[in-house]
């Protein structure tokens, strides 16, 4: 792909999320499009945000889990931009009309406190810089179709990174954590949709420990001339498959000790 290609595709999935119109498979349109066109759509999407004066706030990393790679047919993880527009607060309701397909995964969240960065990170440089962590909703969304109508043809990984890794929005629980307080590989949530259990899951679902998602996502972001700045948000990946949230959805994350979350659609 060209740059020009590029730039057109991030201004296609624009307007899908101005509008909620979604776009056809770019891997159909670009059949030849690979790993490093998606991320450079992806940073053209984010720049076209950042000029219209949002923030980045953090970054969500996904398919690390079986389950997630399952459900969508994908064997590698990815990676996405959280901007400041896309934080919404445990138990408000996101109004009508704000997202095209919403769907929820619960993930464990790390708020960091030092820089990160660097194609060799470590486990134990993850754990210094991280402030604490959360239990932590996200919203996915796509911009872009999951299914090609005509031949049936599923979206790849590089659709979906193209679509800002199909990230919409990040719920954080009021509960806070030392990381080396607790074993994330055994923190887990039971979600539910509308008061029944739809999901069960364990952070040993991602990459056999959340911490070493974070790695992953420190040393792939190296290879772009990227880093994690303090403060930012990282949502180390789902443990559950995805929810579908259609209108008058109700959802509870219940983590157990290490806390809850609640998100509403109108």
């Amino acid at each position: 792909m060209t740059p020009q290609d590029h730039a057109q595709a991030a201004a296609d999935l624009l307007q899908a999320e101005a509008t909620g119109a979604q776009i056809g498979l770019l891997t159909k349109r670009h059949p030849e499009m690979g790993m490093d066109d998606a991320y450079a759509i992806q940073n053209a999407i984010a720049r076209a945000k950042l000029e219209q004066g949002r923030r980045i706030i953090g970054w969500k990393i996904g398919l690390t889990s079986k389950a997630m790679q399952y459900a969508l047919n994908i064997d590698v993880p990815d990676s996405g931009i959280l901007f400041d527009d896309m934080l919404f607060e445990h138990g408000t309701t996101v109004p009508a009309g704000r997202f095209i397909q919403p769907r929820i995964e619960a993930e464990i969240a790390f708020v960091m406190k030092a820089p990160l960065g660097g194609p060799d990170v470590t486990r134990d440089e993850v754990i210094a810089a991280t402030d604490y962590v959360a239990p932590s909703i996200e919203i996915l969304d796509t911009r872009i179709q999951r299914v090609d109508p005509e031949t049936g043809a599923p979206r790849t990984v590089f659709d979906t990174i193209s679509d800002n890794a199909a990230n919409a929005g990040v719920v954080l629980g009021p509960q806070k954590h030392a990381v080396a307080a607790c074993d994330l590989r055994w923190v887990g949530a039971i979600t539910s949709r509308n008061g029944a259990v739809e999901e069960t899951g364990l952070g040993a679902g991602v990459l056999n420990d959340p911490v070493e998602s974070v790695v992953w996502l420190a040393r792939r972001m190296a290879q772009y001339g990227q880093s994690i700045a303090p403060g930012q948000i990282i949502l180390s990946g789902s443990f559950i498959r995805p929810i579908e949230c259609p209108s008058g959805t109700k959802i509870h994350a219940d983590f157990g000790p290490f806390g809850v979350v609640d998100i509403a659609f109108a």
